[in-house]
């Protein structure tokens, strides 16, 4: 079954789009008779205004907005954005006009927002409708006592400040504000199911027979009492009724109503699975009498899935080790502001290369992600925005859990708050194999840390009073004791090597970390994952345990960073293009071998490609993929790498930066290995030509149609306004000038280790543990990831005993070529600390301390390791 921004005329969700009426009973086919909804639901994206900063007033029906920037949704305070490590962070507004006929506004009218980030007001004719708190779940307002018939002015003003109490409160990518997700202007009877309103569940899964357990809410806004009947039906992949149930309710004024159906077995089902993704529907009808007042069309797959601690991980009763690959939103120009039809390209492509589990790092994701899993057969892992990280001089850098106790109760909240929004969201679809809980919240102040497990107990308590039959997750659970607070544990990094065999179901959730600019090294990047102390070298894949689940790369696209460069760990980079370790995975995965790469030559002409000429939307839900490519004068595709630029020609669409976009090696907007691309969306139907140009080059054009209303009429339609690139700088003067503390609790690797000092406890903030290396370890060595890019000015050195403490400092990009920062090898030590300040800052990932060989005994080893410097964030 196909998602609804790919096929409009099929609706999956909540939807107004007249729906074959069905069989009244199991095993009646769907006829040709359309069934009118009571219910519509149609796209707010087009047509907004925009300005950045707070202005007074803005809410009000008669402010004057006439300077504002004409936009569509989905949108970010950051467009155009190109993996800037800083980003404006703010206040901005948005205002459209709603006209609304005499009929829609006698019913109950809804606004549905799919996400802004991160708190939101919305305001219609000049009155507060509501506000939302946290940037990555979806939220809906009654809007019906405020609008009225003919015009309507919708105000939203946004911020994405930092906030204490509001997750998340640090990460490694960016922040943007804005309202990057679509917006839904949703008109219902006053008897009806609410937003998310329908819970779908399969507690009996088997080949032979599956039951569906259906939650429906039903509110009565009248002001009297509704007799009400609730029919719902499921409906096979094919439209074939298979069960129906029926239940009578009396809803008094203005109640809110849980009814709870249960289906007889249905025989002989279709089952729901990454090689087969059947798809079902439940379709609810509300009547008050005999009249139809509502329907509501909801897709769910039959399927079951099981977590085990010794024998991995099961779908529908069968072993299935899954490989995945982590993956965050936003995309090249756009930044988060995607459409759903680039999500649905990002999802193909991680499936083209063989994988079939997506971890949504580190947020929950747009409904469509969901969506489109359901459709493709990849298993997805919504996560909740709950994460820590450290050494930032940025506010994104924080603890993850507030150390202020007047902000842990609003934050216990407000995370609490998401995390129900997350589940009732994504409840439905049967690609979510399980809920997780945040990501490596062990960075955070060790004082909070009680507290911080509370928390997460907590919330793995609610995910399963609300959702019983999937799996609570922690992710990134390889230090701080807490990966037996939930069901399942993910363990990031050297995690695949510290936690053989933990005893709970688990899961590799993050390896690999390679940083590449495309094209690339054809190779897979394992990172933590071979460790031939643990291993059956004879196997092609000895990591792959029988007790573990699955195994998830970091990760499937470069995406922006407030770390710079160091976001550019994809095996796709910021453009989706592929680098040379996604057609490793392919070849290994799939079979299909790597094509010939490209070679220096004598450029001629240019190619330009798109990955569909027809997009049928004009609502900021679908664009297209357009790829450049340099030809010799064979058309055979070379590397080199000159200026190009694309130009619309004629007819409407827009890039990030406006009606033309231009590519060179030296910039942001970068052209590497003789290929460019960016995503083209329009907010008006017609055809566009596309040109794209380079001095001395032929030129080359491309035709596509955008399907949709209204249609662009030249010399009539306002032309798109240029938005050139500016990579975002902050002024100086907020920036801090004092060194950061890198390397804490972040992964380490040693040349050996003795059983109760091991390597991890020589970056544990514990001055109590250390690090100890067997008697006749040479050569020496202890190394830790700063997991990220650093300009290191000093390393700090605690050593267990006072002693001649010799040893070398040095730095690297890849943990293959070092670079020597400073060397006390042949200087005497003196006491338990050594301090290491090399005469520059050297740039790098990785640092490794190594003692020489010494004649009078073992190597010291260390207590503490402390790596002092600032982010390298070109």
């Amino acid at each position: 079954m196909v998602p609804r921004f790919l096929r409009p005329w099929f609706a999956l969700v909540l939807g107004g789009i007249p729906l074959f009426s069905l069989g009244a009973e199991g095993g009646g086919r769907a006829d040709a008779v359309a069934e009118t909804s009571p219910r519509s639901r149609e796209s707010l994206n087009r047509d907004w205004r925009f300005l950045i900063g707070d202005h007074a007033g803005a809410e009000a029906v008669k402010f004057d907005d006439s300077a504002w920037s004409p936009i569509g949704l989905p949108h970010s305070f950051s467009i155009p954005y190109f993996l800037s490590a800083d980003f404006y962070t703010g206040y901005g507004w948005y205002r459209r006009t709603l006209h609304l006929d005499a009929a829609s506004a006698a019913k109950r009218v809804f606004i549905e927002f799919e996400g802004a980030f991160q708190e939101t007001e919305v305001f219609v004719n000049g009155h507060k409708v509501g506000s939302h708190r946290g940037g990555y779940t979806g939220f809906s307002f009654d809007i019906t006592s405020t609008i009225r018939s003919g015009e309507n002015l919708i105000a939203v003003r946004v911020n994405n400040l930092w906030k204490p109490d509001l997750a998340p409160r640090a990460g490694e990518h960016v922040f943007s504000g804005g309202i990057y997700r679509d917006v839904w202007l949703v008109k219902t009877g006053s008897v009806h199911v609410p937003w998310c309103g329908v819970g779908v569940t399969t507690p009996d899964v088997s080949e032979e027979a599956a039951t569906v357990r259906v939650s429906t809410e039903l509110r009565n806004d009248t002001a009297a009492a509704a007799e009400c009947r609730l029919v719902t039906e499921i409906l096979s992949p094919e439209g074939v009724a298979v069960a129906r149930v029926e239940t009578s309710e009396t809803l008094a004024a203005g109640a809110l109503a849980t009814v709870v159906q249960a289906t007889a077995p249905i025989a002989s089902p279709k089952l729901w699975h990454p090689s087969h993704p059947d798809l079902h529907r439940v379709v609810t009808r509300i009547y008050v009498g005999d009249a139809l007042v509502d329907r509501v069309e909801t897709s769910f797959g039959l399927r079951r899935f099981e977590w085990t601690a010794d024998r991995g991980f099961f779908i529908n009763g069968k072993h299935h080790y899954f490989l995945g690959a982590n993956a965050h939103q936003d995309l090249a120009g756009w930044g988060d502001a995607i459409t759903n039809g680039a999500i649905a390209r990002d999802i193909r492509q991680i499936k083209a290369a063989g994988f079939d589990f997506i971890r949504g790092s580190h947020y929950p994701h747009d409904p469509a992600y969901s969506e489109v899993c359901d459709a493709e057969g990849v298993l997805l892992l919504q996560e909740l925005c709950l994460w820590g990280t450290a050494s930032f001089k940025n506010p994104w850098g924080s603890s993850a859990y507030p150390s202020d106790p007047k902000e842990q109760d609003a934050f216990d909240a407000q995370i609490h708050q998401t995390l129900r929004e997350m589940i009732r969201i994504h409840r439905n679809h049967p690609s979510v194999v399980g809920w997780s809980m945040g990501n490596e919240i062990f960075f955070t102040d060790p004082a909070t840390m009680p507290r911080l497990r509370q928390l997460v107990s907590s919330l793995v308590a609610l995910a399963r009073e609300m959702d019983p039959y999937r799996a609570a997750v922690v992710s990134g659970a390889q230090r701080g004791e807490i990966d037996k607070l939930g069901d399942v544990a993910g363990y990031n990094g050297d995690g695949a090597r510290l936690f053989i065999n933990p005893g709970v179901p688990n899961f590799v959730a993050e390896y690999g970390s390679t940083i590449a600019d495309r094209p690339g090294e054809y190779a897979p990047g394992w990172g933590d994952l071979p460790d031939p102390a643990n291993q059956d070298s004879s196997k092609p894949y000895p990591w792959r345990y029988p007790w573990r689940s699955g195994e998830v790369i970091w990760c499937a696209f470069d995406h922006g960073s407030i770390a710079g460069h160091f976001g550019c760990m994809g095996i796709v980079d910021y453009f989706r293009l592929p680098k040379r370790q996604w057609y490793w995975y392919r070849n290994a995965y799939r079979g299909v071998p790597p094509p010939v790469w490209p070679e220096a030559g004598q450029a001629a002409a240019l190619r330009l490609e798109a990955d569909r000429s027809v997009i049928s939307s004009t609502d900021g839900t679908d664009d297209a993929h357009i790829v450049v490519t340099v030809l010799d004068d064979k058309g055979t595709p070379i590397n080199n790498c000159p200026p190009v630029t694309l130009t619309i020609e004629s007819g409407p669409g827009e890039f990030p930066t406006g009606p033309s976009i231009t590519f060179a090696p030296d910039s942001d907007i970068v052209i590497r290995d003789g290929q460019a691309a960016i995503a083209l969306r329009s907010y008006h139907g017609g055809r566009t030509t596309v040109v794209a140009t380079s001095p001395g080059l032929a030129p080359a054009k491309l035709e596509l149609e955008f399907v949709g209303a209204p249609a662009f009429v030249a010399g009539v339609t306002p032309p798109v306004q240029p938005r050139p690139y500016k990579r975002f700088d902050r002024q100086a003067d907020v920036l801090d000038s004092g060194l950061t503390l890198f390397g804490r609790q972040t992964p380490t690797r040693v040349s050996g280790e003795v059983e109760g000092s091991l390597g991890r406890f020589a970056n544990d903030g514990d001055s109590a543990t250390h690090w100890a290396p067997p008697k006749g370890d040479q050569p020496t060595w202890w190394q830790v990831d700063l997991e990220r890019l650093v300009a290191v000015h000093a390393v700090k050195l605690t050593f267990p005993e006072t002693g001649d403490n010799r040893f070398k400092i040095e730095v690297s990009l890849d943990a293959t070529n070092w670079r020597v920062a400073d060397d006390y090898t042949h200087v005497p030590g003196s006491g338990r600390v050594g301090v290491s300040t090399p005469e520059k800052p050297v740039t790098g990932r990785f640092v490794r301390v190594t003692f020489p060989i010494r004649n009078w005994g073992p190597a010291p080893g260390l207590s503490e390791v402390e790596v002092l410097g600032h982010p390298d964030t070109r």
